[in-house]
């Protein structure tokens, strides 16, 4: 009974630390250094934690906690009692060792599933919330690749690439971690509810915000830190100029891990990111085998042929064959014609079908069966939104069935 009693001290005091407006993990791991445990800390004067770091963390330290505050220490160790759920302090043998190599690694750590996870060798597979098809296929190939490779494949449970990549990974056979900028309890965005559980029980999912913390956007740059700090290497798949992931990935280079990024087409906005990255040094990758032989991993790579044969029999089968749709003889454009012709008027909107087979085409060459299997969409539908697509200048077909998006000069400029 004194032990359990002392455990729930301790965690009480690491609370009110953590939970201290103002006080910084910078200064608090200065000031464990000095004095030891939150209770030698809580137990100086004014005058030495002064000392040590500065007034205002002096301040922070002894200032009275608030009015609520037993109220989240008893919400707290109910919480840990929930059989998966786990705290984990600085002192703690479970505390991922990759965090303590960061500058400012957070005091107290909430994580519910696998401890285990938190102490293999990992990738951060990370990206655009608004991922294209492409993008979402190329996460969820890579993860499930790191997965079976015996990479845990880390990630931060948003829309887009972080769940494409998260869903792969648990297809494979080592598992993921989720870290949140929100507390533990809650599931953000809502829509990732049953992921979620998914992930808590097959994997692990960590926070640093104390429990019952919303979504906010300051949150997200954090967890982004938490992240790069948590593994080994950093993929960025698809990422605008102004993407958080880029932000993952400067900090993941500040503490010494790999850089990798997918490149992609000039014309896609959500290349940009990585391109940019590259020309600052992440390494230009192609395949998942690309990553594991930069970490050190295993890798069993197949002949060119095999690995294409294993990409087309992983996408959703349809029934029957699609015929390829006839090849349009089109004229030379007006404009190429009369350089006195008037600017072209503005596009009518495309059918609901035609939209839809844009959307699924992204900005990397497409195979008819790849748009087949995203779409959904009959043979009779798939040729007739095709056709109208290429007569009307939004896609291009390519040598061996493939199709593109026209160039943003030809099509979305228009």
């Amino acid at each position: 009974m004194q032990s359990i009693v002392k455990a729930d001290r301790e965690i009480a005091a690491w609370l009110r630390l953590t939970m201290a407006p103002g006080l910084k993990p910078t200064a608090l791991r200065t000031l464990l250094a000095s004095f030891g445990l939150p209770e030698a800390v809580l137990g100086q004067s004014f005058e030495s934690l002064a000392r040590v770091t500065n007034e205002a963390s002096a301040r922070a330290v002894l200032a009275a906690p608030g009015a609520d505050f037993t109220a989240q220490l008893d919400a707290v160790l109910a919480w840990r009692d929930v059989p998966g759920n786990a705290l984990l302090a600085l002192d703690d043998p479970a505390y991922p060792p990759l965090l303590l190599t960061m500058p400012d690694p957070p005091p107290l750590l909430y994580v519910k599933g696998q401890l285990a996870l938190l102490h293999t060798r990992s990738v951060a597979v990370v990206g655009s919330r608004s991922a294209t098809p492409q993008g979402a296929e190329d996460a969820k190939r890579f993860s499930r690749a790191f997965s079976d490779a015996g990479l845990t494949v880390v990630s931060g449970l948003a829309l887009g690439i972080d769940a494409a990549a998260h869903r792969g990974a648990l297809s494979g056979r080592t598992g993921t971690v989720a870290v949140i900028g929100t507390g533990a309890d809650v599931v953000y965005p809502p829509a990732h509810e049953p992921l979620t559980r998914e992930i808590a029980a097959n994997g692990a999912i960590l926070s640093e915000w104390p429990l019952g913390t919303p979504a906010r956007p300051a949150h997200f740059p954090q967890r982004n830190r938490l992240i790069a700090g948590l593994v080994n290497g950093v993929l960025i798949v698809e990422a605008a100029m102004r993407s958080g992931s880029l932000i993952t990935a400067r900090l993941a280079n500040e503490m010494g891990r790999d850089v990798f990024a997918l490149p992609g087409s000039i014309h896609a906005p959500l290349s940009r990111g990585c391109h940019r990255m590259i020309k600052q040094g992440a390494k230009l990758v192609e395949t998942p085998e690309d990553v594991l032989e930069e970490l050190g991993m295993p890798t069993t790579q197949a002949p060119a042929e095999a690995v294409d044969a294993a990409k087309r029999a992983s996408r959703p089968a349809k029934a029957g064959s699609v015929k390829q749709p006839r090849q349009a003889s089109l004229p030379l454009p007006l404009l190429a014609q009369d350089t006195a012709t008037p600017p072209l008027a503005p596009r009518p909107p495309l059918p609901p079908d035609a939209q839809r087979l844009l959307d699924a085409l992204g900005h990397a060459p497409t195979t008819l069966e790849i748009l087949a299997a995203r779409t959904e969409m009959d043979d009779s539908a798939l040729q007739s939104a095709l056709l109208r697509l290429e007569l009307s200048g939004h896609l291009t077909a390519l040598p061996g069935g493939r199709y593109v998006r026209a160039s943003l000069s030809q099509a979305d400029d228009r």
